[in-house]
């Protein structure tokens, strides 16, 4: 897909999309568990549904990347996407019986989650090729992410967090206006065939790349499933519980501030090492002294590294390895085999293993993040091939 090279950046519709859509993950990440508690399921139960909303990550996007790639109409695929996953969670009103809810995650998380990795694909177009810009668009989502976690702790203080799905709905149906704002680009069927994308994924750079990615994403299971419930039960207050997740994403933002000069002056690898090895040091700090606010503050800085700094990069390989091939597959192929396949198993484990003890599965995940820092220095020793 060829950007229109004349055409001006069209940023506040691009961060529009973004704020609204991690709005939506700043509902859906610290709170969703809580109404999920609230509404009596057990913690395997919690875990099996969380889980599901993660695991249509690993087959929506890459179906409707390679049918974005091979037809052109991305932001059709966007939009119809943003309202069928609308149109599905409504579903929620109408029970909130176990197998039903199951049904409701799987249908709206299957639209839902074809949106994400497509977009990423039409703002990078739209931005070159000033991609290093892209922090600063994205910074809007870390933002939406902000509002909507602080204003939620204090609301859910006095107001029932049955309300939830009410504020879900009208964030989906904000996420679809948003995206009917955005320009399209020229719609090209792809010429190219398949064969390009396919002969680089199966290459060990590649294959090492996306296990790095995927490692990081299941050691981040209990800190997206259990982290609210895990600090309420240690009697932190909603409002304290949202401003925490907050000061994460604030380091987040901060972080994207400085992604661009970052890319261009340090080795993608080396960050992605970094990243790592302070991921595995913020579970541990998390799992063996959430009871001391002054490190469970340092804890949530490092979030920068752990989400911000590590997502920068991927987005930035993801780039550079597939641009000549299929940039839709190549996208949704990273957040499935992450976000989908690592976080719905990282999202399950963690739901066996909190029966046991809470500590011990935030130090299950340090060291599922220091496997994925022995596989990210194994990659120093193979490259892409053209």
């Amino acid at each position: 897909m060829k950007p229109c090279p004349t055409a001006p950046i069209p940023y506040w519709r691009l961060s529009s999309f973004y704020f609204f859509y991690f709005a939506l993950v700043g509902v859906l990440v610290p709170y969703w568990t809580l109404y999920l508690q609230y509404l009596g399921y057990s913690p395997y139960e919690i875990g099996v549904i969380a889980g599901l909303l993660m695991a249509t990550r690993v087959l929506a996007p890459n179906i409707w990347g390679w049918l974005a790639d091979r037809h052109g109409n991305r932001l059709g695929i966007i939009r119809l996407g943003s309202f069928a996953a609308a149109l599905c969670f409504s579903g929620i009103f109408v029970s909130t019986r176990y197998q039903w809810l199951v049904w409701v995650v799987l249908s709206f998380s299957f639209f839902w989650n074809a949106v994400l990795a497509q977009f990423e694909v039409l703002t990078l177009a739209l931005l070159a090729p000033q991609t290093g810009r892209y922090g600063l668009i994205r910074q809007w989502g870390s933002v939406g992410f902000i509002a909507m976690v602080v204003l939620l702790g204090y609301l859910f203080e006095w107001l029932s967090i049955s309300h939830l799905p009410v504020v879900v709905l009208t964030l989906l149906l904000l996420i679809w206006l948003s995206s009917l704002l955005v320009p399209d680009l020229p719609r090209q069927a792809s010429t190219r065939p398949p064969k390009p994308f396919w002969v680089k994924l199966k290459q060990p750079a590649a294959l090492l790349f996306f296990l790095v990615c995927f490692l990081l994403q299941v050691s981040h299971g209990p800190y997206y499933t259990f982290y609210s419930i895990y600090l309420h039960d240690l009697g932190y207050s909603a409002g304290v519980i949202g401003w925490l997740w907050a000061l994460g994403v604030i380091a987040e933002i901060i972080l994207f501030w400085f992604a661009s000069r970052l890319l261009v002056s340090a080795s993608l690898l080396n960050l992605l090492i970094i990243a790592l090895l302070l991921t595995a040091v913020r579970w541990y700090l998390i799992g063996a002294h959430a009871e001391n606010l002054s490190l469970l503050l340092i804890a949530q800085l490092l979030h920068a590294a752990s989400f911000g700094l590590a997502h920068a990069v991927a987005i930035e390989w993801v780039g550079k390895t597939f641009c000549d091939s299929s940039p839709g597959q190549g996208q949704a192929l990273y957040s499935s085999l992450s976000f989908g396949a690592g976080g719905a198993l990282g999202a399950v484990l963690s739901g066996s293993a909190w029966q046991w003890s809470a500590e011990f599965t935030f130090f299950g995940a340090s060291i599922v993040a220091v496997l994925g820092v022995l596989a990210a220095v194994s990659l120093k020793f193979v490259r892409i091939r053209d």
